[in-house]
């Protein structure tokens, strides 16, 4: 939010720039939701919008919000498109011309991202497009957190008694789009949450009084253990690349590097070398 709000400001054409998201939203929330608070200023002299609560209809934003378009107002203290519940907060601010652009993922409105001036001026196609830019970034942004949420929750392994293989083939597959989304996210802590739940999807084959796996004869990079585990769940060279959005000769490349370093004459060799080294479920 605030790199988008940052990213508005930038341009010149919206000096003032400030949003929020729903609460609790994820992938299960609809165009239901029924309101949202501004978490975020940047360019604001007060905070008198700070925190304020927004219900869907009310003001310029609940009518983005519940409606799941952009709307713009020249006047907003003047305006008769928009209820006027919000207006205290808006004038101690100095807001005049106002632009509200609804982020929207997989068609459910997840909150509201604003752009403002203090003069009246008709905000016109360049600043619009300028936050909806910064909208569709964000709503990027979203969309890979969600997927991330959802295989974490997804990938639960069986527990060391289930000797069913199509649970461990389950594991295996989210095991391999984790580490590709985990390459996919700018957010460090959530890239570091992904990782770390991969590396116990790795361990948790072990039965719960299995010797200690044999160490691995050399490390594998990042990227060697990308490919290896696309490999690991199936995937041909062609499709581990497309996961990874990698060219095949890279993907190649690293799986020669990976069965070099495991002592591995095989794809398949080198993908057992790994679970028993505790690098793969």
């Amino acid at each position: 939010m605030r790199a988008a709000l940052l990213r508005m400001r930038r341009s010149g054409l919206l000096p003032v720039a400030f949003g929020g998201l729903v609460p609790g939203a994820g992938p299960q929330q609809g165009y239901g939701a029924r309101h949202f608070s501004i978490s975020e200023l940047s360019g604001t002299g007060t905070d008198s919008l700070r925190g304020l609560a927004i219900t869907t209809g009310n003001g310029l934003g609940g009518k983005a919000l519940a409606m799941g378009r952009p709307y713009t107002v020249t006047d907003y203290r003047t305006s008769r498109v928009i209820s006027h519940e919000y207006d205290t907060a808006v004038a101690a601010e100095g807001l005049r011309s106002v632009l509200a652009v609804p982020i929207v993922v997989h068609r459910r409105v997840r909150g509201v991202l604003y752009g403002a001036l203090r003069q009246t001026f008709a905000l016109g196609d360049r600043p619009l497009t300028v936050a909806l830019d910064a909208a569709r970034e964000l709503e990027q942004a979203l969309a890979v957190r969600d997927e991330a949420q959802r295989l974490l929750s997804y990938a639960q392994p069986p527990t060391s008694a289930s000797t069913d293989p199509r649970a461990w083939e389950e594991v295996r597959e989210a095991h391999a789009e984790l580490r590709a989304l985990a390459g996919r996210i700018p957010d460090t802590l959530l890239r570091q949450e992904l990782l770390t739940a991969c590396a116990r999807l790795a361990t948790a084959s072990a039965p719960a009084h299995a010797p200690e796996p044999p160490a691995a004869p050399a490390l594998l990079t990042p990227r060697e253990l990308d490919v290896l585990s696309s490999v690991a769940s199936g995937a041909t060279n062609a499709a581990a690349a497309s996961r990874l959005r990698l060219r095949p000769e890279t993907v190649k490349s690293y799986l020669r590097s990976a069965m070099r370093k495991l002592g591995a004459h095989t794809r398949l060799e080198a993908v057992v070398a790994a679970r028993r080294a505790g690098l793969l479920p």
